[in-house]
Parts: C-alpha cells; sequence; structure tokens
C-alpha cells in the first residue's frame, strides 16, 4: 500500500556523461536505479527531451523526442542497478546555448520516466544545452560580425511553409539590425532546419514602412552544406541575402538600398583578422504572402577563421545572457524528486 502511494519506493538518478550535445549528436549516461523497502515491477524506462514552446497566445512545456531504455524489468528491495543509455539528438533540436553562454529565451532536459507497476511513477531531470552545429555557428557568427544584436530566441509550434520538418515546431532567432540596415529592416529573425546533409536557413525581414508605404515582411530561404562551413565567406554570405531583402523593398517601393558593411553601433567587440572569399547564396525578397522559394546550396572560397574566436565571443554572448528559468519551468519535477529522495 506505502508503495502505491509513492512512500519508501525505488528511486531514480541520471547522469549524463556530458550535457551538451549538437543537432545529430548523441548524450551518453546511465540511469541509476536503487531498490525501496519492496521488490517492484517496473514496467519500462524511457528518456525525453522536453522544452518549452510558444502555442497560440501561451507558452506550454511538452516532450519532443522519447527513446527506450529499459524494458520490463524486476527491482529487488535496496538492490543498486545502473543501465547505460544513448540518446540521439534529432537534427532539427533547437540551439540553446552558443559559446557555453545559454541563449536567452531557451531551455531543454532530459526527463527520465520510470514507469512503476501498481504504483507511483519515478522520474528524474537534467538540463542539457544544444550547441551549434558548424554551420550554424559561422552563420551565427556572420551576423554578430556584420554589427546585428542579439534580441531573444523561441520555439513557435507549426510548420514553415516549403520547409520538411520532422518536429512540430521551430526556433526563431531575433535580431535588432545592424546600423546600416536600420533604415530598412526593423528585425530579422533567422531559423535553422537542419538535416544529415545540409541547413535550411530561413529569414523573416521585418521591413520598416515610410509616411505613405506600408511596412511588409520579406522572406529567404536558403539551403547550405555542413561541408562548407569553413570553406565559406558567411559574413558576405548573410550580407549578400539581407541586400536581397532590402533590394526587394526598393523595387517594390522605389527605396534606396541599404549600404554593405558599416560600423557596429552597440559597442561590441570586433573579429579578429582573416581573408574573405566568394559565398554563393539562394533566394530572397519575397513579400508576406508569397511562397518562399528554394535556394541553391552555398560555396566559395575560404575563409581565415584563425585568430577570431575572442572576437567571436565577445559580439555574440553581449545578447547571450544567463538562462535562470529552467528551474522555475521544471520546479514542480525537481521538488518532486527531492520529496521522493527524502522519503527514500
Amino acid at each position: 500500500m506505502l508503495g502505491a502511494l509513492g512512500i519508501g519506493g525505488p528511486s531514480v538518478d541520471t547522469v549524463l556523461s556530458r550535457p551538451t550535445a549538437e543537432p545529430g549528436g548523441v548524450l551518453t549516461g546511465q540511469v541509476n536505479l536503487t531498490g525501496g523497502g519492496a521488490d517492484v515491477d517496473i514496467e519500462h524506462i524511457t528518456l525525453g527531451l522536453i522544452t518549452r514552446m510558444e502555442s497560440g497566445d501561451h507558452d506550454a512545456v511538452g516532450e519532443f523526442h522519447r527513446v527506450a531504455v529499459s524494458g520490463p524489468i524486476r527491482l529487488a528491495e535496496g538492490q543498486q542497478l545502473s543501465l547505460p543509455f544513448q540518446l540521439v539528438m534529432p537534427w532539427e533540436t533547437p540551439i540553446t546555448a552558443v559559446y557555453g553562454q545559454p541563449l536567452h529565451g531557451m531551455v531543454m532536459g532530459v526527463r527520465t520516466e520510470v514507469s512503476i507497476a501498481r504504483a507511483v511513477d519515478k522520474g528524474d531531470l537534467d538540463p542539457v544545452q544544444v550547441q551549434p552545429l558548424p554551420v550554424q555557428q559561422r552563420i551565427l557568427d556572420a551576423f554578430a560580425q556584420l554589427g546585428f544584436v542579439f534580441k531573444s530566441a523561441d520555439l513557435e509550434r507549426g510548420q514553415l511553409a516549403g520547409v520538411p520538418q520532422q518536429l512540430p515546431f521551430y526556433q526563431e532567432i531575433e535580431y535588432f539590425p545592424a546600423q546600416q540596415y536600420a533604415h530598412a529592416v526593423n528585425e530579422v529573425e533567422l531559423t535553422f532546419v537542419a538535416n544529415p546533409h545540409s541547413v535550411q536557413v530561413v529569414l523573416e525581414f521585418d521591413k520598416r514602412g515610410g509616411l505613405f508605404r506600408p511596412g511588409h515582411d520579406s522572406y529567404g530561404r536558403y539551403t547550405v552544406s555542413h561541408a562548407d562551413a569553413d570553406s565559406t565567406d558567411w559574413a558576405q554570405v548573410v550580407d549578400g541575402w539581407v541586400q536581397e531583402a532590402i533590394g526587394q523593398r526598393q523595387a517594390l517601393f522605389g527605396q534606396g538600398a541599404a549600404g554593405g558593411y558599416g560600423q557596429n553601433p552597440y559597442g561590441q567587440p570586433g573579429y579578429g583578422q582573416g581573408g574573405y572569399g566568394q559565398g554563393g547564396h539562394g533566394q530572397a525578397g519575397y513579400p508576406a504572402g508569397q511562397p518562399m522559394h528554394h535556394g541553391g546550396h552555398s560555396s566559395g572560397g575560404g575563409s581565415g577563421m584563425a585568430g577570431m574566436a575572442m572576437g567571436v565571443v565577445g559580439g555574440l554572448t553581449a545578447g547571450y545572457v544567463a538562462n535562470e528559468i529552467i528551474e522555475d519551468i521544471f520546479e514542480g519535477d525537481e521538488e518532486e524528486e527531492g520529496s521522493e529522495e527524502e522519503e527514500a
């Protein structure tokens, strides 16, 4: 009877080998079980990735990926059992940290569920950081180098038009515009949708309107290869994407396009020395309501990346602040776990 009420039951503690991974990477660790005051039949043990996403006008915490660790097993009174696991991250897993700094607005955790026959289930929750893939990191670096300032990041429930997705949401990384684009763009929203071979890059430009001209959103979609991460001048490519969007507005409303590279007005540290190669790009500048078209692969000559690390860290982390809300989101789980340990 006490076991059915969750009193004197087994305890669970999941230990991650490293609490970081990339999209498509692997989280490893072990689930440690300690038997309680009586033998129990465990029906299954599963791990789930959970995160917070926006749904309509409210946020919701939900699971988006699940793997099995064990099927039915019997855990004897006081028995200690350790079960190793590997959790393969979906390629579309959103980024939650950049250069080790939590991305403001993003939280993610690994939830362990131990289903016990005829008793209260046990659980454990461990935060996890998802670092960008190399090509994603280079594009984020390019936005910082061009002077864009990080605003926030979130997950939007839904599907992007024309973009194959496996997960029920997509990530939006929002930026304030760099000075050289600010006259034409209010903000830029960046979305990555990765697969084993490439990354779809979706940009939404919220454009300014004039006194007698309404503003219009425009969209661009590009396909970049993982193999091009270190062989492309991404600052030049990203600048080309933005210029295309601004050029579309010029064609529609006769306004002048923005200039090229300019000084960062927000005081972010600069980059080290590096040469610039040639970079290709897809298509952009489609007004809201029109379908996004398939962009081409990015390619080009080498870009000197050595000596740029310190500048990259400074430019990016100016907007990436310590994330203290995972405890609030998962507070109920952690309090439940603490009370279970005290009872045990």
